[in-house]
């Protein structure tokens, strides 16, 4: 694993990855990730890694198509 990589995706995040909710405009997930979506699942806090998995398990139904966004502060 590289760690340079995963100090980055914690320290200065670039990218977050948005799960839109489909029903409550406005509303959703954002996740730390890297230029192509990847999220760093060891970074994440136990209950962020619960979010992401049941978002990520929920697009379609719950919340639409991830979209990577670049250059905003994800908390």
């Amino acid at each position: 694993m590289n760690h340079t990589r995963i100090r980055q995706a914690t320290e200065m995040p670039g990218f977050v990855l948005r799960f839109p909710s489909l029903f409550d405009d406005g509303r959703g997930y954002a996740f730390p990730c890297d230029a192509h979506g990847e999220v760093d699942l060891q970074a994440l806090s136990p209950r962020a890694r619960d979010n992401y998995l049941a978002a990520r398990s929920a697009v379609g139904r719950d919340f639409g198509v991830p979209a990577i966004v670049g250059g905003e502060r994800w908390h």
